[in-house]
């Protein structure tokens, strides 16, 4: 079971606000380029893809390169306007054997409940040598997320998710290394006061594991914030890169 369960409110709150800008995404189409080396022909999964934002930036990017979206949530599968779409879940990906040429997890992994066989999975469709690329916030890492500024009642269930060297341990047991661990800037908004005015609590996991006056205290800070914060807001989450 995922932390949440993605039913129509939090797969349309999070279709409504959780896509980045062409502008956000540019560190990530590098960083995707460095470690995938796409290549025509190529084959991604793109598991727990969601409302499919991820497929789709990857085929605008590599148009030569197929994506197939796997996504365990009818609610979001609903959403998704990419095909190939296939219902499906981390322990139970349906794929042959050896079939993929890499795996890309965003926002992900911290709903799947067993790494390990996760792990197994991947190992058992991907290709030799083929790389898994995992997009998160893990736990202790909070500081270059703005989120966490203003909810910091939230770290507490940030904590709760899997840490990169949970990651790692479990996926070496299935015969991953470690590749790379990058910290990669987006640009999440234009303000912290588009921010303010387009935060839903249903598409973050984090603020809907807090209480309720938790929360409210943080909308307020947040858009007492947004009164006087110029510029844009930057975050920053990790890649973990394993083969």
């Amino acid at each position: 079971m995922a932390r949440i369960a993605y039913r129509d409110a939090d797969a349309e709150a999070f279709a409504a606000t959780r896509h980045l800008t062409d502008d956000g995404l540019t560190a990530w189409r590098a960083a995707a380029a460095r470690h995938l080396a796409p290549r025509p022909g190529m084959r991604l999964l793109d598991l727990g893809a969601g409302t499919g934002s991820w497929a789709r930036a990857f085929t605008d990017w590599f148009p030569d390169i197929g994506v197939v979206a796997v996504e365990p949530s009818a609610a979001m599968r609903a959403r998704c306007a990419f095909v190939p779409l296939v219902a499906g879940d981390a322990g139970h990906l349906p794929l042959a054997d050896d079939s993929v040429d890499g795996a890309w997890l965003s926002t992900v992994i911290h709903h799947v409940p067993d790494l390990a066989a996760t792990a197994r999975e991947l190992r058992r469709v991907l290709r030799p040598g083929a790389p898994v690329l995992i997009r998160s916030a893990f736990a202790g890492r909070h500081e270059a997320i703005t989120l966490f500024d203003y909810f910091p009642e939230a770290i507490r269930v940030l904590d709760t998710y899997p840490s990169i060297a949970d990651v790692e341990a479990a996926f070496a047991a299935a015969g991953f290394a470690t590749a790379a661990v990058e910290v990669v800037p987006q640009v999440t908004a234009s303000s912290l006061r588009e921010a303010a005015a387009g935060l839903r609590r249903e598409a973050h996991t984090p603020l809907q594991l807090i209480t309720d006056a938790e929360y409210a205290a943080g909308v307020e800070r947040l858009r007492e914030a947004a009164r006087t914060v110029d510029g844009p807001v930057v975050d920053a989450l990790d890649l973990l890169v394993l083969r």
